[in-house]
């Protein structure tokens, strides 16, 4: 069999599972949607980067030996219907690499990711992002059942807060943070989140 080294040897068009990706040794990073291939936007800008580093410092210190454990990008989540029963590599049509995500329940890591939706998820835009892209990660977080979604948009410095409600299954907007806000989680409400830290140059 051949080996997969460039995206010119898949099928664009083509339904692939999580098998599939495993298999690959491509350079340039992808992400699976529904069986579909989406190319990640390029490389994060250093606001980004700073960002996601800023945060991920605030939430390492909080989570350092705890049972829910923080996980940067490139990091494998493996979504499907969180009413399912762990699914097999080949039956997983979904994979997304968040920027940030914390897992609690140990049963889903495996040794590549994480196998069903994590508790958390952060992402922060980069100017790449389309709206497409936005509502379809909106969408795909929901539907599997991920708890809590924050969305962070740099150049505003502003932060979108999503809580999954039990009894619809859907995202209700808890809250909008910016600037020099300090930002709570709704799963862990004794973690304070220093925005100004967070956006700070």
């Amino acid at each position: 069999m051949t080996a997969i080294t460039q995206l010119s040897q898949l099928d664009l068009n083509a339904t692939y599972s999580y098998a599939d990706y495993l298999t690959w040794r491509l350079e340039e990073s992808v992400e699976l949607i529904r069986g579909k291939i989406m190319l990640m936007t390029p490389a994060p800008n250093v606001k980004h980067q700073r960002i996601v580093t800023n945060l991920g410092g605030a939430l390492f210190n909080y989570f350092h030996k705890k049972p829910c454990q923080l996980f940067y990008a490139p990091f494998d989540v493996s979504l499907y219907d969180s009413r399912k029963s762990r699914l097999a590599d080949s039956e997983i049509f979904t994979v997304m690499q968040p920027d940030l995500c914390v897992v609690c329940d140990p049963e889903k890591l495996t040794t590549q990711g994480c196998n069903g939706a994590p508790d958390w998820i952060i992402e922060v835009l980069s100017p790449g992002n389309s709206k497409r892209e936005v509502q379809l990660k909106y969408q795909l977080y929901q539907e599997n059942g991920v708890s809590e979604y924050w969305l962070v948009y740099p150049y505003e410095q502003s932060v979108y807060q999503f809580v999954l409600n039990p009894e619809t299954d859907k995202y209700q907007l808890q809250a909008m943070y910016a600037e020099d806000d300090i930002a709570i989680p709704y799963l862990f409400p004794d973690l304070n989140i220093d925005l100004a830290d967070v956006f700070a140059e």
